[in-house]
């Protein structure tokens, strides 16, 4: 895993882990969710993955571009 910069100070967004094709994002309440190319569509995924490594802006792509689309929640 890899600790999300928070460049904004406010995420809700603790850390991700990047494969392939996919994205997990781990929340700071514990939460952690597996964003698939499947699940939320290729190039969400790669937004996600360039927001992630930026350290600005992914809890906000998630919540309003993204929603609901992640393959599993892991915990």
């Amino acid at each position: 895993m890899e600790y999300y910069a928070n460049n904004g100070g406010n995420s809700g967004v603790s850390g991700y882990s990047i494969a392939s094709d996919s994205i997990t994002v781990y929340f700071n309440d514990g939460a952690a969710y597996l964003y698939t190319n499947a699940s939320a569509g290729a190039a969400n995924i790669q937004q996600m993955i360039q927001l992630a490594r930026a350290g600005s802006g992914l809890n906000s792509f998630i919540s309003t571009r993204v929603k609901k689309g992640y393959s599993r929640r892991i915990r």
